[in-house]
């Protein structure tokens, strides 16, 4: 990259940001150029030089917080999904650490983003961040307990709206439980350990 795709690409991340950090508090639709320039740091002209509309940048945002999001597990995948195939069924559950670290650090490291998620679950198209976890996990797990392709969405809109819960209540406290309690409790709430539930968490 030379110096002036360098200057152009951080002019639009610091666009990209912006629009993000407005979207906590304002819906996609009410927010304009000169809001987002402001808060960027630059000029009407620069955003035209880059973007026709809001839209096109709001795009962008998405795309690269969806590349961001995919980064955090892609040295996981491989092993993630060796585990689920080559493991006892006895053994195999829906949720682990193994892809819940990398989940709940990108959060973590993206608090804004995930703020303006909630607030805005539309706009910010959050479907797309949960594909590798339906792809890469529930799916292949659904299909090792054999359940019905019919009943797939099902199984998967409870574990990813009761995931999304926790992690809202959990962004609500600016994340202030660490990310090892976050899992036990997730962990904990699909399938209880006998006798030791309340008792891992750091004090």
């Amino acid at each position: 990259m030379n110096k002036s795709e360098s200057k152009y690409f951080n002019t639009a991340l610091l666009m990209n940001e912006a629009l993000i950090d407005l979207l906590k508090t304002k819906d996609l639709e009410y927010i304009t150029v000169k809001e987002i320039c402001e808060k960027a740091g630059v000029n009407r002209s620069t955003f035209y030089l880059h973007y026709e509309t809001i839209l096109d940048l709001a795009d962008e945002a998405l795309d690269n917080v969806t590349k961001r999001f995919l980064s955090y597990f892609k040295h996981k995948e491989g092993e993630i999904t060796g585990k689920i195939s080559s493991c006892e069924l006895s053994d195999l559950v829906f949720i682990t650490k193994d892809y819940l670290r990398p989940y709940l650090q990108f959060i973590y490291d993206n608090k804004n983003i995930y703020r303006a998620n909630f607030r805005n679950p539309n706009n910010m198209q959050v479907d797309k961040q949960y594909e590798l976890l339906k792809t890469y996990i529930l799916e292949p797990v659904f299909n090792r307990f054999e359940i019905p392709n019919k009943f797939h969405k099902y199984f998967t809109a409870y574990y990813i709206e009761g995931i999304s819960a926790i992690i809202k209540e959990w962004l609500n406290t600016n994340c202030s439980d660490s990310i090892d309690d976050i899992i036990r409790v997730i962990e904990e709430c699909v399938r209880p350990s006998d006798g030791t539930i309340g008792k891992h968490y750091e004090e």
